[in-house]
């Protein structure tokens, strides 16, 4: 492991442990399932507050599978895309209930084979649920990871891998755990406190205050000569 990514790791731990949190409220596998649907372009929070009453309503996979459609869309309206969502939900749990037994599987394959499951739903359950190791790639996980030099690019298919190869395993699901919150609290887009920062002077991105304020000054200055050049030679 590099010595950059050790530190980092090392100070992660250090602010914020090495506990198991999960930011959307569960009591089991398909709740879970269903609220990390549901929080696609929508916050925990807004989700959690959703879920409360929803699985008051649907008790069971099989309630959900035999849900009205437009009923279920009312239910789930303020988490956004809500037809999508409605519509994935219902076929996700049919799909559990007529080829799993009503339980949710443990592969990434089969995971992925239900509606509305892609690789980043699949690695929440498959880490949170089953405690095998994985790597979600969130906005905050993309954005941060990048900014920290850990990897480089956007797909998050692709980062995913080159972070499984950067970290060690028994840091990936907690590496999640981290970033998130630290994106949440201090790492925000698109204005980060890097001068809170604990990770600032391993952060590549970094630039202390004064030294951006200059940088910033110098820019415009070079702008408004190329602008003054640019109109003399008219």
């Amino acid at each position: 492991m590099k010595k950059h990514t050790k530190e980092i790791l090392a100070l992660l731990d250090e602010h914020y442990g090495k506990e198991y949190v999960c930011y959307l409220s569960h009591e089991n596998a398909w709740q879970l399932l269903i609220a990390t649907i549901l929080s696609a372009q929508c916050t925990d929070a807004r989700v959690n507050i959703v879920t409360e009453k929803l699985f008051q309503k649907y008790r069971s996979p099989a309630d959900f599978a035999a849900a009205d459609l437009h009923e279920l869309e009312q239910d789930i309206h303020s988490t956004g895309f809500y037809h999508n969502k409605a519509k994935n939900i219902i076929a996700c749990c049919k799909s559990l209930c007529e080829n799993y037994g009503g339980e949710v599987p443990q592969t990434l394959e089969e995971l992925t084979s239900l509606a509305g499951v892609g690789r980043k739903t699949a690695n929440v359950i498959r880490g949170n649920i089953f405690h095998e190791p994985s790597i979600v790639v969130d906005t905050h996980v993309k954005r941060i990871s990048n900014k920290l030099g850990l990897v480089s690019g956007d797909d998050p298919v692709k980062l995913e891998f080159d972070l499984m190869k950067e970290l060690p395993k028994e840091h990936w699901i907690r590496y999640n755990i981290q970033i998130i919150r630290l994106g949440r609290e201090i790492c925000k887009a698109p204005v980060p406190k890097c001068e809170e920062c604990f990770l600032a002077g391993h952060c590549p991105s970094y630039q202390p205050k004064g030294q951006a304020e200059k940088k910033t000054a110098k820019e415009g200055s070079a702008r408004r000569r190329t602008g003054k050049q640019g109109q003399a030679s008219l």
